[in-house]
């Protein structure tokens, strides 16, 4: 792993950077775009690298990683690959299938985390979003515990080093935990997390379980047209934000990651810009005094940049909680 990043130790042993590069592209994002910014994120030091089979970019991460593999740049052993399994796949019976899949896409025999995308399952088959004639989700009931179980096997078959989940709370959690025979714990739960939505009591629930919070939209989102609404305030233009962001001579970007590897967390970094994607490497490289945690922390106004709107209605929905 680069010397010049921190690991962060999951709770079955594995060490994950604390810095990721995330790899989701919006419909808008052309085609080219995710391998070009993969490969400039490896090449500038990136060694965490953040997947999804709903993304569609894991043949970008598997060319990338390769390509520069062969230059002598990196082992596969340096890379840190995150991939997660999608919600039309949470029956039992598919979980496996859909991580050879991924495993197909990234020209890998194992990543390095598997991670249940969401706790709220979606009718199987081949369209990742499936709706009805009327456009209503066609979502699905299945037993989280018993698609647990499964990812349980896949780590003991060696397809994966460490397993975690993604936009579950804190009750959802539980029931995973508190399951009999319970083999390993999730090592990790992804979620939004920004200066918005600072999630300071999942985080804290996450901490005393020895569950790594991993955190997405770190930045304030893509703003995705799909998913995000445009009237929605842009995080980074934030005038407390660029205040202190002036005031320590970095970027804003700069700030909110560090933000986040303050309070332990592991964050996602994305940008299809080369100069940005150097930027936001360089956030081991400054500390922000415990008063200025504290203007940032008083940022936070429970906003969600991405709510699910397929989910809702489901007695899965995890927003519905408070964490």
């Amino acid at each position: 792993m680069s010397s010049k990043q921190q690991l962060v130790k999951l709770n079955d042993g594995h060490y994950i950077p604390a810095l990721g590069f995330g790899t989701y592209k919006p419909e808008e994002v052309p085609e080219n775009k995710p391998l070009e910014a993969i490969n400039l994120a490896i090449q500038a030091g990136f060694r965490h690298i953040d997947t999804a089979y709903v993304y569609q970019t894991e043949k970008d991460v598997g060319q990338a990683i390769r390509s520069k593999i062969a230059a002598g740049l990196v082992k596969r052993e340096d890379i840190f690959v995150t991939t997660k399994l999608w919600r039309t796949f949470l029956r039992p019976e598919l979980v496996q299938s859909n991580l050879e899949k991924s495993l197909k896409n990234l020209q890998l025999d194992y990543v390095d985390l598997y991670i249940i995308h969401y706790p709220v399952p979606m009718k199987p088959g081949e369209d990742l979003f499936p709706v009805d004639e009327h456009g209503k989700p066609l979502l699905d009931t299945v037993d989280i515990c018993a698609t647990w179980e499964v990812m349980e096997k896949c780590k003991d078959a060696g397809l994966v080093k460490s397993i975690g989940v993604s936009n579950f709370n804190s009750r959802q959690l539980e029931k995973i935990l508190n399951k009999p025979g319970l083999k390993y714990k999730p090592v990790c739960n992804q979620v939004e997390c920004h200066l918005y939505l600072n999630q300071s009591k999942l985080l804290n629930y996450c901490m005393s379980k020895d569950i790594v919070l991993v955190a997405y939209c770190a930045l304030g989102s893509q703003r995705p047209k799909r998913w995000v609404d445009p009237n929605s305030p842009v995080l980074l233009n934030d005038p407390v934000l660029c205040e202190v962001a002036k005031k320590h001579k970095r970027s804003p970007a700069q700030i909110s990651l560090r933000y986040h590897l303050q309070r332990g967390i592991v964050v996602l970094a994305q940008s299809y810009k080369e100069n940005e994607i150097k930027e936001n490497l360089q956030v081991f490289e400054f500390e922000l005094p415990s008063e200025d945690m504290k203007i940032l922390d008083g940022m936070n106004r429970n906003l969600r940049y991405a709510p699910d709107p397929f989910g809702e209605g489901h007695p899965e929905h995890p927003f519905s909680d408070e964490f």
